[in-house]
């Protein structure tokens, strides 16, 4: 679909605009009204791309966690439209090739969570999991136990409401997980995700060279330091190869890493922007990765410590890299590659090789839960060796 922003007009803008209505962060004008001149032509005013509009997407952009441009791209209409869906609107069902998604599948999964019969992440996609969740529950009901949550299952849980309140089983999951499988790094599967130039408007000519260059060079140099320490490492992509962030959380999913690692350089059309950042999985339900939440703070902390870049803090954030994945994943923006002190910083190898250490000091953090652990920024990558080779 075509990007809609400040001033354009088009039937779908009158689509976005009822959806925000329905949010009420816009209030409802519809009727006849006058027609209204567009550069183009002709249209009614709630067809055309206004202010009003404008700050109401960026507001419905930052409830969603996604990336706040007032730009109506594919993320963004997607999550406009999963918005829309209310549990109970529509019959869900677990469908392979093209798994339903949406505010309502969601709800669902809350709902069998609360239950005690979904343990999973509550991320509104109707996987596997939510399948086999609802046939566990439709048959200790009394339901035909086919997995479709139509109006006899409905009408079933809405009899039943909410058995237990506090504590997420899938964190509970995340963490039991983390702790069985030890402190040591070795045989620790993780994918590194390397973005690449030339996918963002920002990011053209030299400046998506230079991005390019920076992010596979971090990727080889952690990818070395984890093989060194033991843990078997996978690249999403090769070089040259540009594949979008489901794809790349297929790969993940594919070799079911323990932890995913992603890279990208941050852009803003003002160069006076720097600093780094880390985002993980988190939604306006209240449902987030524990262990990515964990991984992705240890990892601004101690790039923060090593490098003295800007602390642009840690976000949730719905990404698709951060949704679709089985698995914690952190996506870390190095330094943004517009700015001229961030981008010759960036380009010193010497400074990558800090990034690169940085981040395997903090998956090590996430193992060690927190025991006989050091302060941030103090543990070096020869530290790490030893206390391997010692536990080993």
């Amino acid at each position: 679909m075509p990007n809609f922003r400040l001033g354009d007009q088009d039937s779908a803008v009158a689509e976005i605009r009822a959806i925000l209505v329905g949010h009420q962060l816009l209030p409802d004008t519809s009727g006849p009204g006058d027609l209204t001149t567009a550069a183009d032509g002709w249209a009614s005013p709630e067809a055309v791309f206004d202010t009003a509009l404008d700050h109401a997407v960026r507001a419905f952009q930052q409830q969603r966690g996604l990336i706040v441009d007032g730009v109506v791209g594919p993320a963004t209409y997607r999550a406009l439209l999963e918005s829309s869906y209310h549990l109970g609107s529509r019959v869900l069902l677990y469908r392979l090739s093209s798994p339903m998604t949406g505010d309502d599948v969601a709800a669902l999964q809350a709902r069998l969570q609360n239950l005690g019969y979904y343990p999973s992440l509550v991320d509104g996609i109707f996987g596997d999991s939510t399948h086999r969740a609802l046939c566990r529950y439709q048959e200790e009901y009394g339901l035909s136990s086919d997995g479709i949550c139509g109006p006899a299952t409905l009408r079933s849980l809405e009899r039943l409401g909410n058995r237990i309140t506090g504590g997420s089983p899938h964190a509970i999951r995340e963490e039991e997980r983390v702790r069985r499988s030890g402190p040591l790094l070795s045989g620790k599967r993780v994918l590194i995700d390397a973005g690449h130039g030339g996918t963002h408007p920002l990011s053209v000519g030299s400046v998506a060279e230079l991005e390019e260059r920076i992010l596979n060079d971090v990727a080889h140099r952690l990818e070395g330091r984890m093989g060194a320490a033991g843990m078997e490492t996978f690249l999403s992509h090769g070089v040259g190869s540009v594949p979008d962030d489901s794809e790349r959380a297929q790969t993940a999913n594919a070799v079911d890493a323990d932890l995913v690692i992603a890279l990208r350089c941050a852009h803003h059309p003002t160069a006076a922007a720097s600093g780094v950042a880390s985002f993980y999985f988190g939604n306006n339900h209240g449902s987030y990765s524990t262990i990515g939440r964990n991984l992705a703070s240890y990892i601004q902390r101690e790039i923060v410590a090593r490098t003295g870049l800007y602390d642009c803090r840690t976000h949730p954030r719905t990404w698709s890299i951060l949704r679709e994945t089985r698995m914690p994943t952190a996506l870390i923006d190095i330094g943004y590659v517009t700015n001229p002190t961030d981008a010759a910083w960036l380009d010193d190898p010497a400074h990558r090789d800090t990034v690169a250490e940085a981040i395997l000091i903090a998956v090590k953090r996430v193992y060690l839960l927190g025991e006989n652990d050091r302060p941030t920024g103090t543990y070096t990558f020869a530290d790490l060796l030893a206390a391997e080779r010692a536990i080993s």
